[in-house]
């Protein structure tokens, strides 16, 4: 399994390193310090398991390297590292696709943690901002205002069988495949399925847009 770490701070990138090295011995790393070495890497490599990037780096111009690094790698989870702390920059990069945001005062244990959630199909938040004013994502129906819950839930069962419904509900709490599938009793294989199937109802490309679509659907 080979992550890439974007940060233009050497002893930010090396620690990452050095610390997600204990997600296994077979882990590999590609390290870039700078946009020019990030982009370079998009056009030389193959895709990683996953890719750690630095919000704000030399040469970048708002979010144009995220947005390049999600176009060039479909499929591949990103996770945003950022000095930041706010719930509206973390709902306009979940919009964009990223499925972590770790703010750089945590702990290099957070960071494991989060990446190992990520890896398994989850999206990272950090808890202080689950509580914020405003949600970064959709909750469950069930905890929505009842008017809300049931436009929501009448337009979604018009796209979804019941249990895509229960898998989508899940999947908005930022579960993981394996605790879905424990929670419903299923194989990791069947939720893999249903997240396909959700996916091509909702007309989205990953889980992050999946819940944001679900919460948009509520709305109209």
């Amino acid at each position: 399994m080979r992550i890439l770490i974007a940060d233009d701070h050497q002893l930010i990138a090396e620690g990452a390193r050095l610390k997600l090295a204990e997600l296994g011995p077979g882990t590999e790393f590609t390290i870039a310090l700078d946009v020019a070495e990030l982009r370079h890497a998009l056009g030389q490599e193959s895709p990683p398991a996953l890719a750690l990037i630095d919000l704000t780096m030399p040469g970048v111009h708002g979010r144009e390297h995220l947005a390049e690094v999600i176009a060039a790698w479909p499929g591949v989870p990103v996770i945003v590292l950022s000095g930041a702390e706010s719930p509206a920059l973390i709902r306009e990069l979940l919009a964009m696709g990223v499925q972590g945001f770790i703010p750089k005062a945590y702990s290099a244990d957070v960071m494991l943690s989060a990446v190992r959630l990520v890896l398994s199909g989850g999206v990272y938040i950090p808890p202080m901002m689950l509580q914020a004013d405003e949600p970064l994502v959709a909750p469950p129906p069930s905890t929505t205002g009842e008017g809300a819950a049931a436009r929501l839930e009448e337009r979604l069962h018009q796209l979804l069988t019941e249990r895509q419904l229960d898998v989508l509900r899940l999947l908005s709490t930022g579960k993981p495949n394996k605790v879905i599938a424990s929670d419903l009793g299923i194989s990791e294989g069947t939720v893999k399925i249903h997240l396909a199937a959700i996916f091509r109802a909702l007309n989205v490309r990953n889980r992050v847009e999946a819940v944001v679509a679900s919460r948009r659907i509520g709305e109209v």
